[in-house]
C-alpha cells in the first residue's frame, strides 16, 4: 500500500500524493462532482448540502455547506483551472486555493492535492490559526481514504 507523501511546491503551499490503483477517470469524476466531495474530504468539514452545477467547470461556481469547530457556514468557490480528467483547481473566498491533479501510469493514479494560500487575503492569518498544519492532516487523511477506498 502507497503512503501519502509529503511533497514541497513552496511557501505557503500544502501539498501531499498517493498513488491509488485505480484509473484516473472515476477519480476524476468524484471531485468534479461537488456533491461527492463530502465522500471524498478526510477533514470532516465538507458537508453534502451542496448548491451547483452537476459537473464542475472553469469559472463554474459552487456552494458547499461546511463545519469547523462545531460552527456551521457556507462557502462559496469559483473554479480557477480546468482541464478534463487531469487537473481542477477552485478558489475559497478568502483566497486561497485548492488543487487537485490526476496523472494516470499503467492504469494506476498518482493523485496530487494542494492547499495554496499564497494569495489568500490573509495568510498571517491562516498560520496564526495553525490553518496549514490542520490542512495538511485533513489533506493526508483524504488522500488515505481515496487510496483505501480503491484498494
Amino acid at each position: 500500500m502507497e503512503e501519502v507523501r509529503k511533497i514541497e511546491t513552496g511557501p505557503r503551499t500544502v501539498t501531499r500524493q498517493v498513488v491509488v490503483n485505480a484509473p484516473a477517470a472515476p477519480l476524476f469524476a468524484m471531485l468534479a462532482d461537488p456533491r461527492r466531495h463530502d465522500e471524498v474530504d478526510g477533514s470532516g468539514t465538507v458537508r453534502a448540502d451542496v448548491r451547483g452545477p452537476e459537473r464542475l467547470s472553469e469559472g463554474a461556481r459552487f456552494s458547499v455547506a461546511m463545519k469547523m469547530y462545531g460552527l456551521p457556514y457556507r462557502i462559496t468557490s469559483v473554479v480557477t483551472a480546468f482541464e478534463d480528467g487531469r487537473l481542477i483547481e477552485w478558489r475559497h473566498p478568502a483566497g486561497h486555493h485548492w488543487r487537485w491533479s490526476f496523472e494516470e501510469v499503467d492504469g494506476r493514479t498518482v493523485v496530487t492535492e494542494t492547499f495554496d494560500y499564497t494569495g489568500s487575503k490573509g495568510p498571517r492569518v491562516l498560520e496564526l490559526l495553525r490553518m496549514p498544519a490542520l490542512n495538511a492532516k485533513g489533506i493526508t487523511a483524504t488522500l488515505a481514504g481515496l487510496r483505501d477506498r480503491f484498494e
